[in-house]
């Protein structure tokens, strides 16, 4: 009895492994190195998942932002320091496959840090450009 127990929960948990697609990994994978690199310091690498592109948009409490490297001067001039940047921790709500080359993402996003703690959620369009899954447009309050 034990060893069909055990068996049936190894197949549910490698049916559950199986039910997010490639894409959806490599989307989630995206998204766990930004957090990797943004909790070492490292906002130039936090920015490796955005489109490096000026059709870039992010957008925030003071408006939108177009382009890559406007973007990256907002990111360097609102965390300036490790004191500002935290420990980042971003959590997915929701992925709404939209076409073969477009996701939708809505998730929760924090900072824990010495110049006080911040916390808020994120709409991401992801696209997949020359076969890599690429930021085009973020809404992040």
């Amino acid at each position: 009895m034990k060893k069909i127990l055990l068996i049936c929960f190894s197949l549910l948990y490698t049916g559950i492994a199986f039910c997010q697609n490639k894409d959806e990994k490599a989307i989630r994978n995206l998204l766990s190195a930004q957090a990797a690199q943004w909790n070492k310091g490292n906002i130039a690498g936090f920015m490796n998942g955005y489109w490096e592109n000026d059709s870039l948009v992010f957008i925030g409490k003071n408006g939108p932002t177009y382009g890559y490297k406007p973007t990256l001067d907002r990111y360097l001039k609102a965390y300036p320091d490790e004191a500002h940047m935290g420990k980042l921790t971003s959590t997915i709500l929701s992925m709404k496959k939209l076409s073969a080359d477009y996701y939708f993402i809505i998730g929760k996003w924090a900072l824990k840090r010495t110049a006080g703690d911040l916390a808020g959620s994120y709409t991401l369009l992801f696209h997949k450009i020359k076969g890599t899954w690429v930021i085009i447009c973020d809404h992040s309050s």
